[in-house]
């Protein structure tokens, strides 16, 4: 068996990589190592899932492997993310499963797991409960009164729009929105709680049937929210993707804003308000370089992680700040979420402009980005890859022909076998033809 957890949570094709063994075996595995109850009590686990087909039979699995470790299950259905980070904080709970693969197509699917307070898990965490798996050395198996019982948390949404709403700073009246569910947990309650915050909302993307989450829409796919946001007449479109984790941006005009952008707009918000940690903001390695002038010439620090929201929620936490995020939409607010929260950055987006009265391109006209391309190019074996020596030197001879005026980014992807070639230069053109130089000698290495 390879390693199980990518950089969010074991990803993989549902009943063929992430079979209904192995997330009762990973659930098993995670009672043991997160519930450490002196045997009083029964140890606490939430669990919910995104619309896609393959959660009924993985949550199925995963209740199961948590009941056979003792613990009480408290079943949430289809929620977001963070709404399950979320409920396992407000529930005392011992550990959250979420089942989901995010933005990934329908056939895949994954297991995210939190810790007690709604915490992603340390890599240290994490290697104990795949070794636990690998070796079989699971949790006990209690019998009797002692096997865990099941039931569900039918408040549990109720609870969690109510927090959202109770994060705003102002309010967002006649603000015309657009909101892209991506056929996915955004949709089970998203739009009304936009709604509720005084926004006129129009809805797409807003009707799972198990099979079409991410289908040609969401984050990943701006394009139909983009011709929405026209055709309405709308001030903006905002879109999240299938665990609604995620929050990009559409303005009026049909302009893409990223995560970038959209963390810069949050905060210097919050430094106005006195609410901005440090006066320093969380961004990864991604981050486009127009991002790093905008926050230097704002007075705000910026500290730079690898790719991964857990990255960033490890450095909020050990520094001590408050807001971090990523380009593709990822945004963490430490006050009052554990994890990136999709719907929480798209009300912090309105109510940025409700405040300012101005309009999302306006305000994201502070960040003036170096063109960027990123290609991601399959392969076989993505660690292979990058290590190898013919990549390195083509990674070397660009970034000298790119000096101080560019940077290039060779990664391997967290969930899947590809290898992320990020360039940004001066020029789009140069970015252009310097990614694809790159991209051909990844796959010809493959």
């Amino acid at each position: 068996m390879g390693r199980l957890f990518g950089t969010d949570g074991v990803r993989g094709r549902a009943n063929a990589d992430l079979t209904p063994e192995l997330a009762l075996s990973v659930a098993r595995a995670a009672a043991g190592v997160l519930a450490d109850r002196d045997g009083t009590s029964r140890p606490v686990a939430v669990v919910g899932r995104d619309p896609r087909a393959s959660g009924e039979m993985l949550e199925a699995a995963v209740v199961a492997g948590l009941a056979s470790a003792g613990a009480e299950v408290l079943r949430v259905g289809v929620l977001p993310t963070p709404a399950v980070a979320f409920l396992t904080a407000e529930t005392g709970a011992d550990l959250g499963v979420m089942i989901s693969a995010s933005h990934n197509p329908m056939p895949d699917n994954g297991i995210k797991l939190f810790s007690r307070g709604g915490h992603k898990l340390p890599d240290a965490v994490e290697a104990a409960i795949e070794a636990s798996v690998q070796t079989g050395t699971a949790a006990h198996r209690p019998t009797g009164a002692a096997i865990g019982r099941v039931r569900d948390l039918p408040g549990g949404a109720a609870d969690y729009a109510d927090h959202l709403l109770s994060t705003l700073p102002a309010p967002v009246a006649g603000l015309r929105l657009v909101v892209d569910c991506a056929h996915g947990s955004a949709a089970a309650g998203g739009p009304d709680v936009y709604r509720r915050a005084g926004a006129d909302v129009t809805v797409i993307g807003g009707e799972p049937d198990g099979w079409n989450i991410n289908d040609g829409i969401g984050s990943t796919h701006l394009g139909p929210l983009t011709e929405a946001v026209r055709a309405t007449g709308a001030d903006l479109g905002i879109a999240h993707d299938g665990d609604a984790d995620r929050c990009l941006a559409v303005t009026a005009d049909g302009e893409v804003v990223d995560g970038d952008a959209i963390l810069a707009v949050c905060a210097l918000g919050l430094k106005e308000r006195g609410a901005l940690a440090q006066d320093t903001v969380v961004a990864t390695v991604m981050s486009n370089l127009g991002f790093h002038h905008t926050m230097r010439d704002a007075g705000i620090a910026v500290h730079t992680t690898a790719v991964g929201d857990r990255y960033v929620l490890e450095a909020l936490r050990a520094r001590g700040l408050s807001l971090g995020g990523e380009q593709s939409g990822h945004l963490v607010f430490l006050d009052h979420a554990t994890t990136g929260d999709g719907l929480l950055t798209g009300l912090s987006l309105l109510s940025r402009m409700s405040v300012t009265g101005a309009s999302l391109a306006e305000l994201a006209s502070v960040v003036q980005r170096l063109p960027q391309v990123l290609v991601n190019v399959p392969v076989r074996d993505r660690i292979a890859v990058v290590e190898s020596d013919t990549v390195a030197g083509a990674v070397n001879a660009a970034e000298e022909e790119l000096g101080d005026d560019g940077r290039v980014l060779l990664r391997p992807s967290g969930t899947e076998q590809l290898v992320r070639v990020m360039v940004e230069a001066p020029t789009q053109e140069s970015a252009d033809a310097i990614a694809a130089r790159l991209a051909e000698v990844v796959a010809a290495v493959d």
